[in-house]
């Protein structure tokens, strides 16, 4: 007989599982913005120490130039050097710009210019198209291969003599001096451009009945600019190099021209002005040949 103080206890089932719902995130990611950084985990570019490294990494590629400067600036004041022929970089600086004020050096930079980019810009007319076709075309390149190998073999300087004597001692022999030494860099460049095209693009390219113009636009030509202006900036500074040699030669105007009647005139600050000047157009036109081959080559992946 039971008591009135039992009670039943009560069983306690499990509940049930809660049906499963999807785990979203309690915010919404946000997009990393320059100052967290990229996704992958790469710091971000901040703007200011972006142009302290381009500032670094100029202050680095001028640093031989100032070492070069102050070099020449020190040795013939400290007597390493005969002053006489070897003046001080601020001297050489005071002629160059004497030379800029009475109108010589503008005089003679633009009669160099003017020869010089005249016979590059017919060499590289003349040369890129030739170093396509024989590039492309096997029976030209055995025909012409003999012919090629003996004239670019021969130094330019060697040839102005012939040039001289054909085309007189005017303009022509000096223009035709240029377009024959700036002729060679870039025609072997975009022949061996022409050759080294990759095979299975020009393979696949053919599977897809392309004519030869389309084929040279769309695979030939963008796989050729890189090598191709490897030989028109070696043609650009051949150019300038050929026609100071060919000025000094009985021209009459021109950087070759202003060196070497300086160097008979004893004016030796005047000399050094001129080649000073010869170098800084070097430079400034491989820039220019620089950005113009980037234009050109957009399509590339950067590495």
């Amino acid at each position: 007989m039971s008591t009135g103080t039992d009670t039943a206890v009560p069983t306690v089932l499990p509940a049930p599982p809660a049906p499963a719902e999807e785990v979203r995130d309690p915010a919404p990611k946000q997009l990393p913005d320059a100052a967290a950084g990229h996704a992958d985990g790469r710091p971000a570019r901040h703007p200011l120490r972006a142009l302290g490294r381009r500032l670094r990494a100029l202050a680095l590629r001028s640093a031989a130039v100032l070492a070069l400067l102050a070099l020449w600036e020190a040795a013939p004041r400290l007597g390493l050097a005969d002053p006489t022929f070897l003046p001080p970089v601020s001297e050489v600086a005071v002629a160059w710009w004497e030379l800029l004020r009475d109108g010589q050096l503008g005089q003679h930079t633009w009669a160099s210019l003017v020869r010089s980019f005249g016979g590059f810009g017919i060499a590289v007319l003349v040369a890129v198209p030739l170093g396509l076709l024989i590039g492309w075309y096997r029976p030209v390149a055995a025909l012409l291969g003999p012919l090629l190998e003996v004239f670019r073999n021969t130094a330019a300087l060697a040839l102005l003599p012939v040039f001289v004597l054909l085309l007189g001692i005017g303009e022509t022999s000096k223009v035709s001096i240029v377009v024959y030494a700036c002729v060679w860099p870039i025609l072997l460049n975009t022949i061996s451009a022409v050759g080294n095209a990759d095979p299975t693009l020009v393979r696949l390219a053919r599977s897809m009945d392309l004519s030869t113009p389309r084929l040279f636009q769309k695979v030939i030509l963008p796989a050729s600019v890189p090598a191709v202006f490897t030989g028109i900036r070696l043609a650009g500074a051949v150019s300038i190099l050929v026609l100071v040699a060919a000025e000094m030669i009985g021209a009459k105007a021109g950087l070759g021209y202003l060196i070497n009647a300086s160097q008979f005139n004893f004016a030796i600050p005047q000399m050094y002005a001129g080649i000073v000047t010869i170098s800084a157009i070097g430079v400034a036109f491989n820039q220019l040949l620089v950005t113009i081959e980037r234009r050109l080559s957009t399509w590339r992946v950067p590495s």
